[in-house]
C-alpha cells in the first residue's frame, strides 16, 4: 500500500536529481529502456518547474574496459559496444528533450551505478544547503536504486516520483516499489509527479 499524500512532509530544501536520461537508454540506444519516451515528458515537466534546482547525470563509460578497475572491466569487455572508443559521443549525451535546461540545470558525469559515485555530488548538494532529493529517471532498478541507497545512506531524505521512473525490465520495476514501500518507510517517500509539485513549491 502506497503511503498516503497527508504523511508526506512538504519539501522545502530539494534538489530534483535526474537520473541517466541519456540517449543511450532512449529508444534506439544501445541500452534502450523501451518505455523512456513514456515518462519523459513528466520529467521535463517536473525539470522546467525547478530548473535551478535541477541536476542531471550521465553514466559516462571508459575508453577501455580497461581503464575501470575490477568486474567493471568484465562488464565492459562484454559491451565493448558502449566504450567510448566505439560509442558514438552522442549516446552520451542528454536527451535533446532535457538537453535544454541546462543552464541552469547543472549536469554530473559519474563513472558507476551510483549518482554520489562522482564524490562532486555531495559537495554540490551541501553547497546548496539540500536535505532532500526528488529523483527521477532511468533505469529504476539500477542506477536510481543505487543512487537511492547511497543517498539514504548519507542521510538525505528521499522521494521518488513514481511516475518519473523507467526501467527495461516490468518485473524489477515493480520489485523496487514494492521494496521502497515496505522497507524504506520514513527515508524514501513515493509520490505521484502531480503530489509533488503539491509538496514542494518554489
Amino acid at each position: 500500500m502506497r503511503d498516503s499524500a497527508s504523511e508526506i512532509a512538504e519539501i522545502r530544501d530539494g534538489v530534483h536529481l535526474c537520473i541517466d536520461m541519456q540517449n543511450i537508454f532512449a529508444p534506439g540506444g544501445l541500452w534502450a529502456t523501451p518505455w523512456m519516451d513514456r515518462v519523459l515528458p513528466t520529467i521535463a515537466s517536473i525539470a522546467s518547474r525547478y530548473p535551478a534546482r535541477t541536476i542531471f547525470t550521465r553514466f559516462i563509460t571508459p575508453q577501455d574496459p580497461e581503464d575501470r578497475p575490477g568486474q567493471w572491466q568484465s562488464y565492459f569487455q562484454r559491451w565493448r559496444q558502449a566504450t567510448r572508443k566505439h560509442l558514438p559521443p552522442s549516446g552520451l549525451e542528454l536527451v535533446p528533450a532535457l538537453a535544454g535546461f541546462v543552464p541552469p540545470a547543472a549536469v554530473i558525469d559519474k563513472p558507476a551505478y551510483s549518482a554520489f559515485s562522482n564524490p562532486g555530488l555531495v559537495s554540490l548538494l551541501i553547497g546548496k544547503n539540500v536535505g532532500t532529493v526528488v529523483i527521477t529517471g532511468a533505469e529504476t532498478d539500477v542506477c536510481v536504486l543505487s543512487t537511492v541507497l547511497s543517498a539514504v545512506d548519507l542521510g538525505f531524505r528521499v522521494v521518488i516520483v513514481e511516475d518519473a521512473l523507467c526501467s527495461s525490465s516490468d518485473v524489477g520495476h515493480d520489485a523496487l516499489m514494492t521494496m521502497y514501500r515496505t522497507r524504506f518507510h520514513g527515508q524514501v517517500d513515493l509520490v505521484t509527479a502531480v503530489e509533488l509539485a503539491e509538496f514542494w513549491r518554489e
